[in-house]
């Protein structure tokens, strides 16, 4: 797997940490050992910019999933595709802020917006109750596997 870390933010990222649980969510996920994801971290002006200019939404957001090849989590029985996962944007910033009004912090607030934007790069999403529920279902399981490791 290649996975890229690029720190435009200015935070303080432990960017190890983050390609660590990139690789074993999609580890988990059967995603193809030579599929490729970015995970990029930004300010919040260039993230808010992202947000209006592909989501048409106003203001900085926490994270940003934008999908290249489509890839698809693959059965244990199942041969996964090979190809470009995508890439994630962070923003550092609003994540600080959400972390500490969540009570659970910075660094466990990063972890769930990377297997968050995880998720949505591989075409899970959670518009509607049903999805919502798988979503966030997989998604706190994945975290509780990560910190039990």
């Amino acid at each position: 797997m290649t996975i890229e870390i690029l720190n435009e933010s200015g935070a303080d990222l432990d960017e190890r940490s983050l390609q660590q649980l990139a690789r074993f969510v999609m580890d988990r996920m059967h995603v193809h050992p030579q599929a490729e994801l970015c995970i990029k971290a930004v300010d919040e002006a260039t993230i808010a910019e992202l947000n209006e200019r592909w989501m048409e939404k106003e203001g900085p957001t926490d994270v940003l999933a934008f999908p290249m090849d489509e890839l698809r989590p693959g059965l244990v029985d199942e041969e996964p595709e090979e190809g470009v996962l995508g890439d994630l944007v962070l923003c550092p910033d609003v994540a600080r802020r959400q972390g500490e009004t969540a009570g659970h912090g910075f660094v466990a607030e990063v972890e769930l917006l990377t297997v968050h934007g995880i998720l949505h790069l591989l075409g899970y999403d959670h518009a509607e109750p049903e999805e919502h529920r798988e979503m966030f279902g997989l998604q706190d399981q994945l975290l509780a596997a990560w910190r039990q490791r």
